[in-house]
Parts: C-alpha cells; structure tokens; sequence
C-alpha cells in the first residue's frame, strides 16, 4: 500500500489539495496533512470531476488549457507539460473546449489528470463511478 502513488494511497487520484470544502466520501480521519483523503476511489473521482465542472461554471474556463492553468498553477508544476500529457492522453489539442456535462470527455479528462498526478494509468470503472455519483 504505501509503495502506491500520494494520490492513490489517499483515494484522491486528482491530489486535490486540503480546503474548506466539504466533500462526500471523506475518511473521518484526515492524517495527510496537505490532500484530502476519501473513503474510496470513486469519491475522489467525484470530487475531480466536481472540481473540473465547477472551473467552467465558476471560473469560466474553456479548453483544457485553462482547466490546466487553473489546476496545476505554474508556481508549483511544469504547467506546460502536464498540458502536453493530459492532451496527448485524450487525443485533443490543448485549445479543446470539453463539454462538462458529457460523461465520456470528462472521464477522459479525469482519467489523463490522475494519470499525469499518479503516474498510473486510472481505472476507468473508479473513474465511471465517480461520475455516476454527481
């Protein structure tokens, strides 16, 4: 178990970082004091896909390129290529404009960002089910 990737160990193939947010499927117990720990995959997953949705609605981001900048900001990440990897991974360019209320892009979209935070190819049936919970 602790050989897995942060995001896997804590359910939170996203690594969405520790806010006042009170998400669904937390573990009672928070023992990583920076990401957010769930119960089970699928609830980290809910919550990614939550956040990415939210991104549009709230902060009006379009193409994955602005999802990116908003999610993985250039002070702390190599913000260029995990646009790179997340495009290559979905076989879009980066000016893409996903539509977030379509299940099989933003399973795409989640499954290419867990991919790129873990390191791990996601499974996609936690990641289906994360989306059957919003």
């Amino acid at each position: 178990m602790t050989n897995l990737p942060r995001g896997l160990r804590n359910c939170n193939p996203g690594n969405i970082r520790i806010s006042k947010d009170k998400w669904q499927g937390l573990r009672a117990e928070q023992t990583d004091k920076s990401f957010f720990q769930f119960t089970e995959m699928r609830w980290g997953y809910r919550a990614l896909l939550r956040t990415l949705q939210n991104y549009r609605k709230i902060h009006n981001c379009m193409t994955i390129a602005d999802f990116i900048n908003r999610w993985a900001p250039p002070v702390e990440n190599n913000t260029s290529g995990y646009i790179t990897r997340v495009c290559s991974e979905m076989q879009v360019p980066s000016t893409f404009v996903p539509d977030i209320n379509d299940k099989d892009t933003m399973c795409a979209f989640a499954a290419a960002i867990s991919q790129v935070e873990n390191g791990v190819p996601a499974v996609m049936e936690d990641v289906v089910a994360g989306w059957e919970l919003l």
